[in-house]
């Protein structure tokens, strides 16, 4: 018999992302017509690239430096 449960939550989970893409995407086509300035549009992407940079760095080394609090071995082979 076949459990239901994964089933359902999957299916509501592509609906819903696949709604919420579709809008998210027509909302910048749309701002996008408007004519937005493009040296904001690269200073904002910029600023969005860095943020992200700098919070994968932290999230790295918050993992590394947990992992060797708990006493895991981290040296390459």
């Amino acid at each position: 018999m076949i459990d239901w449960t994964p089933v359902v939550f999957v299916t509501f989970k592509v609906l819903i992302f696949g709604t919420c893409m579709f809008f998210a995407i027509k909302w910048h086509y749309d701002q996008g017509k408007k004519g937005a300035n493009k040296r904001a549009l690269w200073l904002t992407g910029g600023k969005v690239v860095a943020a992200f940079m700098l919070a994968l760095v932290c999230v790295v080394l918050f993992t590394f430096t947990l992992a060797s609090k708990l006493g895991l071995d981290l040296n390459m082979p």
